[in-house]
């Protein structure tokens, strides 16, 4: 089999994932993988830059994204030749973009069968650009089958009438994610390096991690930053004014993220909503403990991992939450990090299954 992987995002975690998801294809028998990535992806300038198979160039900004869709009946064909070149015989969007439309559109013209993967069933508050749900809806009803990372998400695919007859769901799961952090430090009693991680939205729950850190109270031992990219609000203000507590709103680039995770002993995941999470998975293979609440999909991912700390959420169990991680005596309770290579694998290795079926439904289709 020869599967062709796409994900054209510029930044973020989902080039990562989509070149992941094609090095786990390649540890399959008598599977090959290429990859597409945006000639502007973030990870192509990274120290630890893939071999991508098809570069593709995408755009800027909103102003970018409508001038590139403008011209996107100019470009299908040139794309779909060189897809062609490449010769696959099914196609994977590893998370659904704004421009993936364009790719759908190509892969017809070649007739390459394709599987959306899908990481959210409906996008989060302040996610994404506009009518980037209805693009995304677009783009499931033309693929062959789609793929949930959680049963959260699968069960939300059905109920909206994408996945089903004639269109079938995988079910997959979320890899831990290797940013090469450094192993976790043995910390003294009573102390506690505090990451929350991510972009800076009113999902993420930053007002309950807020009042958990004022009922737990000053803590001598406890250093907390906030870390990631969104827009200034009251909740950051706050947290700012706590003592131990520092917030960067910024950008964290690609090489930063191993050293970020190496400074921490715990994660704390706050979440209102979830669909699962790539900063768990990130720190599950940084061997890091998590902090997560019962919300979406993102318990199901923590569910029976040693590393993992699952609270209610609501500020009460949160502090709870922390209050135990403070306590512990070392800083995993002699829990292994995640083997996220042999996890790709087996992730890939179910996906390969399900494009088999694929593959020979559309023959026998065709006969």
């Amino acid at each position: 089999m020869r599967a062709l992987v796409w994900q054209w995002s510029r930044r973020g975690s989902a080039p990562r994932f989509a070149t992941l998801l094609a090095d786990g294809l390649r540890r399959l028998p008598d599977t090959e993988a290429l990859l597409s990535l945006s000639t502007r992806a973030e990870l192509l300038r990274s120290v630890s830059a893939p071999r991508c198979d098809l570069p593709v160039a995408t755009y800027d900004g909103l102003a970018g994204f409508v001038l590139r869709a403008a011209a996107g009946l100019f470009t299908v064909r040139p794309l779909a030749a060189r897809i062609r070149a490449l010769a696959p015989d099914v196609a994977v969007c590893a998370l659904p973009g704004p421009l993936d439309l364009l790719m759908a559109t190509a892969l017809r013209h070649v007739a390459v069968p394709f599987v959306v993967l899908v990481h959210d069933a409906d996008l989060h508050p302040g996610d994404g650009l506009p009518l980037q749900t209805a693009l995304q809806r677009a783009l499931c009803r033309r693929a062959a089958a789609l793929g949930a990372l959680s049963g959260y998400v699968g069960e939300q695919l059905i109920a909206q009438g994408l996945a089903g007859h004639p269109r079938p769901l995988l079910r997959l799961n979320h890899p831990p994610m290797n940013f090469a952090a450094p192993p976790p430090r043995i910390r003294p009693p009573q102390s506690l390096r505090l990451l929350s991680f991510g972009r800076l939205l009113p999902y993420k729950g930053l007002d309950l991690l807020a009042d958990a850190l004022a009922l737990l109270g000053p803590q001598p031992g406890l250093e907390v930053r906030i870390v990631g990219h969104g827009p200034a609000s009251d909740v950051l203000n706050r947290l700012r004014a706590m003592p131990g507590v520092t917030v960067e709103n910024r950008w964290v680039p690609e090489d930063e993220i191993g050293a970020l995770l190496g400074w921490s002993d715990a994660l704390v995941l706050s979440y209102r909503e979830a669909s699962q999470s790539g900063v768990a998975a990130a720190a599950l293979a940084a061997g890091r403990r998590v902090l997560g609440t019962r919300v979406g999909g993102l318990a199901e991912q923590l569910a029976c991992n040693d590393l993992a700390l699952l609270c209610e959420p609501d500020a009460t169990s949160v502090a709870a939450g922390l209050r135990q991680l403070l306590d512990e005596r070392v800083p995993v309770a002699g829990a292994e990090p995640a083997d996220a290579a042999t996890a790709w694998r087996d992730m890939a290795a179910t996906l390969r299954d399900g494009l088999a079926m694929l593959l020979q439904n559309t023959s026998s289709h065709g006969a």
